[in-house]
């Protein structure tokens, strides 16, 4: 049985033999980001033959709207001759690719930003270059967010959060206990709860999560990127756009899951070969950019938010010269992108942005 296995299932094995079992933030954090066999160091999971399809993939309104968007903030900046344009996770390149190149009708936008791209996956990055190198702007790849240059910057974080590692702990009548996962008795991985609660976990949380039924599950991420994004823009000025799936508030529930091919499968299988996500808790994010010192807006519903930046109108447009078939595709990703039904992404994608103190309201936030 051991010589079929995957080498990281091999590897997330013997830890488990050697120390006992492994809190899921763990064993996400490996999945996901092993500098040998993590799925997002190694493999091309984006578009129709990867596991999943972003926003940018949909359609290219998404990518020319957030382009306005960053050429509006520049302009509330000042219009600085020098910005930093910052992608976590660019996936493609398609965002920056599409913004760009609606970002040119804004007088002097393109001649003033340098790109900086958060990359950790060589296959992506040589794909961004691909997609990216008709641009006459000058562009950096780097590990982490730490190692952009400081200095003002617009920050673009699209389904970035959903993909860090989640931790989990499950309530029970005598607390709090982190959920781990154990070798079973029939030799698979499972689920299982660490023997003793987690000290003072319970005073730490919102009122509703501490009003939690028995066997609720609470999950949290480490909130080491909502502080840097809030220091790095309350300390060097800009703004930071988050979008993600996710709820706007704290609340119980299991989100984690495993996508392979467009579909779901057991997160406890496939160790390096499938996306493992969970959803991005909003009101913690805020939390943590706030205590640096940003300012946070929203997070309102993805649709709302492209429909103020004019979604429809700039369908509308495209639509235009359009042959029969290219306006059916136009009207299914306006769909895709803004709807409510089960695969829109217009309510269970949420938009937040956080700026400096002194900035005034973003674009997409005002009624």
């Amino acid at each position: 049985m051991t010589a079929e296995l995957l080498p990281l299932e091999h590897d997330i094995r013997r830890r488990i033999a050697a120390a006992g079992p492994m809190p899921v933030g763990q064993y996400m954090a490996l999945c996901l980001s092993d500098p040998n066999h993590g799925y997002y160091t190694n493999a091309n999971p984006l578009g129709v033959r990867g596991d999943f399809i972003t926003a940018p993939e949909v359609s290219q309104m998404f990518g020319e709207l957030i382009g306005l968007w960053m050429a509006s903030v520049w302009q509330q900046m000042g219009a600085p001759e020098n910005v930093r344009i910052v992608e976590l996770g660019p996936g493609r390149g398609t965002l920056l690719r599409d913004a760009l190149r609606a970002a040119t009708i804004v007088r002097g936008f393109n001649d003033a930003v340098v790109l900086h791209l958060v990359e950790i996956n060589a296959v992506l990055k040589a794909r961004q270059e691909r997609t990216l190198e008709a641009l006459t702007i000058p562009i950096y790849w780097h590990p982490t967010l730490r190692d952009v240059p400081g200095g003002p910057a617009i920050i673009i974080a699209n389904e970035f959060f959903d993909a860090l590692p989640v931790n989990q702990a499950v309530k029970t009548h005598y607390g709090w206990h982190e959920r781990q996962i154990e070798i079973g008795p029939e030799g698979n991985l499972a689920f299982t709860l660490a023997p003793a609660p987690i000290r003072h976990f319970e005073r730490l949380l919102p009122e509703t999560v501490r009003r939690a039924p028995d066997n609720s599950i609470f999950e949290w991420r480490a909130e080491n990127m909502a502080l840097d994004l809030g220091r790095r823009i309350a300390r060097d000025g800009g703004a930071a756009l988050v979008i993600d799936y996710g709820h706007s508030e704290s609340a119980v529930g299991d989100t984690l899951q495993a996508v392979a091919r467009h579909a779901y499968a057991d997160p406890l299988t496939g160790a390096g070969t499938i996306d493992l996500t969970a959803h991005v808790d909003f009101q913690a994010l805020a939390r943590g950019a706030e205590a640096m010192g940003a300012k946070v807006f929203g997070a309102i519903a993805q649709s709302l938010f492209l429909r103020r930046l004019g979604i429809e109108a700039r369908a509308g447009m495209l639509k235009t010269n359009a042959s029969r078939d290219e306006r059916a595709e136009i009207d299914a990703a306006l769909e895709r992108l803004t709807g409510t039904g089960r695969t829109g992404m217009g309510t269970l994608f949420k938009v937040m942005a956080f700026v400096q103190p002194a900035f005034g309201m973003p674009p997409g936030f005002a009624d």
